[in-house]
């Protein structure tokens, strides 16, 4: 069997393409059994009768569910920094360094940046629904979200001198400044919870993140939009996925065309080198056929008459001892040449 032609270019497209689908399916699939369960979680109102629900139900726990109130810490709050009045339960600053890097290849400078700092505070809080009852709030750094409001952004910008210009260009990096920023989830914002639900011991209310690993969320916009983003997530996962397939099925088939390409070429020159063989065979065949029979090197080129004989050339006729035909024995009376056309 012929060796399949698969160059270095094409193998490493090719393994790319399939680990890359096969990464981005699983990734896929793993938002699309996320969105399956928000599009089966039971949407639960925050309110008295959500002890009594919970009471009644086995295990006193609600695995997956959807509920909306508004942030209260427990405790103390978190206070900004930078602003004054703000507070929140969960509080992320960041120091961010901007900077210029010098690309060779596109002959250009590129902005580049790099978190120097972070630091992420929470304090428990609970979500407080329309009655005053509440639910605690358990790991919400686990959680995918929330979107937090920006409450402080402040630019610093880098000064130098001519000898820190004259390093820049040598080094090729050009510091621009450091951006901080304070985020946080107010006190009184919307959140939309899911995860699993249970009661405790004291009566208390508790979300927590699924014990069998489904994904907790915290969003402080509504469950729609929520499930509309992570729907919008999977299909992009998805196309992903599709694209890098393709890709693979391209590239076999560029390399299945070219296969089949020299094959076909292999395959014709194979038909013409034995249609060439049995032309040299036929030729060769006919040739010795028209030897003469006494020499067998020069072709036939005389009838010997009266017999009719055509079986020597004039040379070997001439050299007869005896004027006698070398097929019959009968004698010669006299030759005339032959001439083919």
């Amino acid at each position: 069997m012929e060796e399949f032609p698969i160059g270095t270019l094409q193998a490493v497209c090719l393994g790319s393409s399939i680990a890359l689908s096969g990464l981005f399916y699983y990734v896929y699939r793993k938002k699309r059994k996320t969105v399956d369960k928000l599009n089966d979680a039971p949407q639960i109102a925050l309110n008295e009768n959500l002890v009594d629900l919970l009471n009644a139900t086995p295990g006193k726990c609600l695995q997956y569910v959807v509920i909306e109130g508004t942030v209260q810490p427990v405790g103390e709050p978190l206070r900004s920094q930078f602003q004054e009045g703000s507070v929140g339960v969960i509080q992320k600053l960041v120091l961010r360094e901007h900077k210029l890097v010098w690309n060779s290849i596109a002959r250009t400078w590129t902005d580049r940046e790099r978190v120097l700092h972070q630091r992420v505070n929470a304090v428990p809080f609970n979500l407080i629904g329309g009655d005053g009852a509440s639910v605690r709030v358990l790991c919400p750094l686990e959680a995918t979200g929330p979107e937090m409001e920006t409450v402080h952004e402040k630019f610093h910008q880098a000064s130098y001198g001519f000898t820190d210009l004259l390093g820049q260009y040598l080094s090729g990096e050009k510091p621009k400044g450091q951006l901080e920023t304070e985020e946080m989830l107010k006190v009184g914002a919307s959140v939309t919870a899911v995860g699993e639900l249970i009661l405790d011991t004291d009566r208390l209310l508790k979300l927590r993140p699924p014990t069998d690993g489904s994904e907790f969320f915290l969003s402080t916009g509504d469950f729609e939009g929520l499930r509309l983003e992570q729907e919008g997530q999977a299909g992009s996962w998805r196309a992903l996925a599709c694209v890098c397939a393709l890709v693979g099925v391209a590239v076999l088939l560029w390399v299945g065309r070219r296969y089949y390409r020299e094959m076909e070429s292999k395959r014709k020159r194979e038909r013409e080198r034995r249609e060439f063989e049995q032309m040299w065979e036929r030729d060769r065949e006919e040739d010795t056929e028209n030897l003469c029979v006494i020499c067998l090197s020069s072709p036939r080129g005389c009838v010997l008459l009266n017999c009719g004989h055509v079986c020597c050339c004039y040379s070997c006729y001439q050299a007869l001892p005896q004027p006698t035909c070398p097929v019959c024995r009968q004698m010669i009376s006299r030759v005339v040449p032959l001439y083919q056309a």
